[in-house]
C-alpha cells in the first residue's frame, strides 16, 4: 500500500486570507482525481476547542459527526469535499497540551523533563499521522491555522519541519500570502510575501509552492519575481484572485495547475485534468440565476461568520432554485411589536437563527408571532425553534409567562427546559449534546414529505429540550411534535401544518447541506419563499 502523503497548508503576511477555501479547493480537486483524502485544522490558541468562544471572536461553531466543537474551516473541508469530518479532523494546542500533561501524571514519561521539543512537536506529528496511519488516506491536507510569525504556531512549524525532512517526498508545503495594491503607487507589491517566506525559511521550511492572494490580476513578471526571490519553481506560484463565489476558487486552482504541481512535487503520475462535472454545473446555475430570494436572518449576531453554515445552506438552496441569494441580517435585539413589520418588510422567508443567553431573544419572540400570524415562511434553528414553541405557548396556549428554563429559572410554564442529565453540570465546555442523533419522522408531516424517508440523523449543539409535559397541548391547539429522538423521545421537529411554512428544529440542519448535495430542508424552504414572494408581487401588481 502506498504510504500517505501530506499537504501542510500555511498562511503569512495577515489572517483571514483563506487558507480554509485553499485546502478544501485542493482536497476538492485531489478527490477528482480520484484520490481518498481527509483535511484536518490546527489551531494554536490554547482553549480546548472553539465551543466556548465568542462568535464575534472566532465566527460560528461548526459540530463534527461525533460531537467535537470545531473551527467554521471544518465546515467549507464538508461543504467542498461531502467528507464527513471528527474530532480527530480538528486540533487545539489546548488539546495537545492537555494530551502531555494528561500522560506526566500518568507517569508515562518515565520521570523525563517534559519539554516542547519532543513532547509537544511529537504529540502534534502522532495527530498529524493519526488519520494516514488509522484510515489510509492516500492524502491528509492539515491546514496550520493562525499566521507565520505568530508566537503560538512555533510548535506546529516545528513540528512540520521535521515531518518534511522525515517524509522527503511524501509531504509539501503550499504557503498562501498576501501581495497588496497600493492605490497611491498603482503598484503590486510583493516584500510582504518575501518576508512571510523568509520568516518560514527561518523556521527551516521552504515553501514548495505559494497561493497568492490578490485583488487585482498578477501579471507573469510578478509571479517571476516571487518565484526568484523565494526560491520556488514558477508552475508552483498561483493567484488567488477575488472572485464572485468561493466556489469558484478550485475551478481557478484547477486552470493554474495547483492540483499538478502538488503531484509533480511528490512525484506522482499526474494524468489528465478531471471535468468538475457536477461542480461546473453548480457554478452555472449559479450565474445564470437573474431572479432573486429575499431571506431575513433573525438574530443577535451581527457577522457574517456568526451564521456561516446556514448562510452557505440558503445560497446552495438558492442556486438549485435557480435564484440568486440576498440575506439580510435583522438584529433582534431592535425587534420591538411597534416596528417588526418594517424590520421584516420585504423579507420572502425568515430565518430564527439559534444562539445562546438572554440577550435579543424577545425579538426573536416578536418576529415569531409576526411571521406566524402573517403566514410568513419561517425556519426556526435550536434556540430559533425554541422561541417558537415559547410564543406559541404565549399567545395560543395563553400562558403568558411561558418561558425556557435558561431564560428564567424559576418560569412556571417551562415548555423550554433543561435535560436531567444536565442539571448539575458546572463545565460549560463540551458538555451539551452534540452531534449526530437519531431522529425518527412522523409520516404524513410536512417534515417527512421533504426528507422522503422515516429515519434521519442530523447534528445537534443545545443543552435545552423542548418539555414533552406541554406536548398535547401544543399538538391540539395546532403546533405537531413531528419529530422525536427514538432513545430519549425527545422531540426534535416541531411545525404548524396550516402554514405555508413553519417548521423549528432543535438540531442544526446547516452542518449537513455541501455543495452536491443540497439540504432537503432548506432546499424546500427556499422554494417556498421563492412562491411566497412571486405571489406578493403579484398581489402588488
Amino acid at each position: 500500500m502506498a504510504d500517505t502523503k501530506y499537504i501542510f497548508v500555511t498562511g503569512g503576511v495577515v489572517s483571514s486570507l483563506g487558507k480554509g477555501i485553499i485546502s478544501a479547493s485542493i482536497g476538492k480537486l485531489l478527490q477528482a482525481r480520484g484520490y481518498n483524502i481527509t483535511i484536518q485544522k490546527f489551531d494554536p490558541y490554547i482553549n480546548i476547542d472553539p465551543g466556548t468562544l465568542n462568535p464575534y471572536e472566532h465566527g460560528e461553531c461548526y459540530v463534527t459527526v461525533d460531537g467535537m466543537e470545531t473551527d467554521l474551516d471544518l465546515g467549507h473541508y464538508e461543504r467542498f469535499t461531502g467528507i464527513q469530518t471528527t474530532k480527530a479532523n480538528s486540533m487545539t494546542t489546548g488539546r495537545i497540551y492537555k494530551s502531555v500533561i494528561d500522560k506526566e501524571r500518568r507517569g508515562d514519561y518515565l520521570g523525563k523533563t517534559i519539554q516542547v521539543v519532543p513532547h509537544i512537536t511529537d504529540e502534534i506529528k502522532r495527530n498529524i499521522k493519526l488519520l494516514g496511519k488509522k484510515y489510509h488516506y492516500d492524502f491528509v491536507i492539515t491546514e496550520i491555522g493562525g499566521t507565520i510569525g505568530d508566537i503560538e504556531s512555533a510548535p506546529f512549524l516545528e513540528a512540520i519541519r521535521q515531518m518534511k525532512w522525515e517524509l522527503g517526498r511524501n509531504a509539501v508545503n503550499v504557503h498562501l500570502t498576501y501581495v497588496p495594491y497600493l492605490k497611491a503607487a498603482g503598484e503590486l507589491k510583493t516584500k510582504p510575501t518575501q518576508h512571510s517566506v523568509k520568516e518560514l525559511q527561518s523556521v527551516g521550511i521552504q515553501p514548495d509552492i505559494l497561493v497568492l492572494r490578490t485583488e487585482k490580476h498578477l501579471p507573469d513578471s510578478i509571479r517571476k519575481k516571487v518565484a526568484n526571490f523565494c526560491n520556488v519553481d514558477y508552475d508552483c506560484v498561483v493567484q488567488s484572485e477575488d472572485l464572485p463565489s468561493i466556489y469558484e476558487v478550485p475551478v481557478n486552482m484547477q486552470n493554474q495547475g495547483l492540483d499538478t504541481a502538488i503531484l509533480r512535487k511528490m512525484n506522482m503520475e499526474i494524468g489528465p485534468t478531471p471535468a468538475l462535472g457536477p461542480w461546473k454545473s453548480f457554478l452555472e446555475k449559479r450565474r445564470k440565476a437573474t431572479k432573486v430570494v429575499n431571506i431575513g436572518l433573525v438574530g443577535k449576531y451581527d457577522l457574517q461568520d456568526a451564521y456561516k453554515s446556514i448562510r452557505e445552506s440558503l445560497s446552495h438552496a438558492a442556486t438549485y432554485n435557480d435564484h440568486k441569494m440576498n440575506i439580510t441580517f435583522i438584529n433582534s435585539e431592535e425587534i420591538r411589536e411597534d416596528n417588526v413589520a418594517e424590520k421584516l418588510k420585504g423579507q420572502d422567508g425568515i430565518v430564527i437563527c439559534p444562539g445562546f443567553g438572554q440577550r435579543g431573544i424577545e425579538g426573536k419572540i416578536v418576529a415569531a408571532h409576526y411571521t406566524r400570524t402573517h403566514d410568513i415562511p419561517t425556519f426556526g434553528i435550536c434556540l430559533g425553534m425554541q422561541m417558537m414553541v415559547i410564543e406559541f405557548a404565549r399567545d395560543v396556549l395563553g400562558y403568558k409567562d411561558a418561558n425556557s428554563r435558561e431564560m428564567d429559572e424559576k418560569t412556571p410554564h417551562n415548555v423550554i427546559d433543561i435535560m436531567e442529565e444536565q442539571k448539575n453540570i458546572s463545565n460549560m465546555g463540551g458538555t451539551m449534546r452534540l452531534g449526530a442523533y437519531d431522529c425518527v419522522l412522523k409520516k404524513g408531516s410536512r417534515v417527512y414529505d421533504i426528507y422522503k424517508t422515516e429515519n434521519i440523523r442530523e447534528r445537534h449543539r443545545h443543552r435545552y429540550e423542548f418539555n414533552n409535559d406541554y406536548e398535547k397541548e401544543f399538538e391540539d391547539h395546532g403546533m405537531k411534535c413531528v419529530g422525536r429522538n427514538p432513545e430519549s423521545d425527545l422531540v426534535e421537529i416541531v411545525e404548524i401544518p396550516n402554514l405555508k411554512w413553519y417548521i423549528g428544529t432543535q438540531y442544526h440542519p446547516e452542518y449537513q447541506s455541501t455543495v452536491l448535495k443540497p439540504h432537503p430542508l432548506f432546499m424546500d424552504f427556499v422554494k417556498t419563499a421563492i412562491e411566497n414572494g412571486e405571489k406578493a408581487n403579484d398581489k402588488k401588481k
